[in-house]
């Protein structure tokens, strides 16, 4: 792996954390602490608690990424 490769993951929000931060259970059922990114931050797209998300990390740090994406809710 080179240094500025990422790993995406898809989870669910379980709890909101203070300074724009969120705690998120993994399809794997890993627990990672993640804040948001990219234009999540610069648009100020709000996410809550049960939504599906993406999420990027380094394979340096495994309980720490970036939120990259909301997915919509269905229905």
């Amino acid at each position: 792996m080179a240094k500025e490769d990422v790993l995406t993951f898809e989870g669910i929000v379980t709890e909101i954390l203070p300074d724009a931060r969120y705690r998120v259970q993994l399809d794997n059922d890993h627990m990672v602490v993640v804040y948001t990114a990219g234009k999540m931050k610069k648009f100020r797209i709000k996410t809550l608690v049960g939504d599906r998300v993406m999420v990027e990390m380094t394979p340096y740090d495994l309980d720490k990424g970036r939120l990259i994406f909301r997915q919509k809710a269905e229905g």
